[in-house]
């Protein structure tokens, strides 16, 4: 909730915002604000949510049968946030952080840019219609390119959360350490599974997004009198 109502919210103020200060005009598309917007608005998510992410990812991680890396046995994730912020202070919240914000903001960077483009080009080249299937087949599209973008630094940023200790030194080091331990394809470790999670992810949540901005519109247009949504 925190990361993706932080990466959906910020987009469009910052589109329309950076878009009205080079173009002059809010309707211009441009393909290198579009990408800077999503980028922006991902890594502002990402700096809100990650404290989040690492709890997450060590409660995933653990298992007292068969274990795998390092350990950490949380009873749940309030549990989870206190002893870390007990032993390991602010910094151990945020550990990670780094590559959480690059992986966000990768994904952010083509996802709804990807999603619009596409959807433009359905409307060109296909002839379809606004509507629940032309909103399925552009978020099917941008589900596939974020899983793509995003893999190689989701990745990592796995690894540096469920570290011990300072195994890896930065986003950089551990990059390195995988290729060069477990050669290129490692990044690309359970793709498919990630695309299997990441795919409906994104259809639900760019498909219900248009959904929720029609009937945000029809609300206004009935309680917002015009002479104010023009100063707006």
């Amino acid at each position: 909730m925190v990361l993706n109502g932080c990466r959906l919210g910020f987009y469009e103020p910052l589109r329309n915002g950076v878009t009205t200060a080079i173009f002059k005009d809010s309707n211009v598309q441009s393909l290198g604000v579009n990408i800077f917007s999503g980028a922006a608005s991902g890594i502002l998510g990402a700096a809100a949510g990650s404290p989040f992410f690492l709890v997450k990812t060590r409660l995933q991680s653990y298992s007292p049968f068969l274990p795998v890396g390092t350990q950490h046995d949380y009873k749940n994730a309030v549990d989870g946030m206190t002893k870390i912020w007990r032993r390991e202070g602010l910094v151990g919240l945020y550990r990670g952080v780094g590559p959480a914000m690059i992986r966000t903001g990768f994904g952010s960077s083509v996802q709804l840019p990807t999603y619009f483009f596409a959807k433009r080009r359905l409307v060109r080249h296909l002839g379809m219609d606004e509507g629940p299937a032309l909103h399925l087949s552009s978020s099917a599209c941008s589900g596939f390119v974020v899983c793509c973008v995003m893999h190689p630094p989701d990745t990592v940023m796995s690894r540096m959360y469920n570290q011990t200790g300072n195994l890896y030194s930065g986003v950089f080091d551990c990059l390195y350490k995988t290729v060069k331990t477990e050669g290129l394809l490692a990044i690309y470790k359970g793709f498919f599974a990630h695309l299997a999670r990441i795919l409906p992810h994104t259809i639900l949540t760019l498909s219900l997004a248009e959904q929720t901005n029609k009937l945000v519109r029809r609300f206004e247009d009935k309680i917002i009198p015009a002479p104010i949504k023009e100063r707006i």
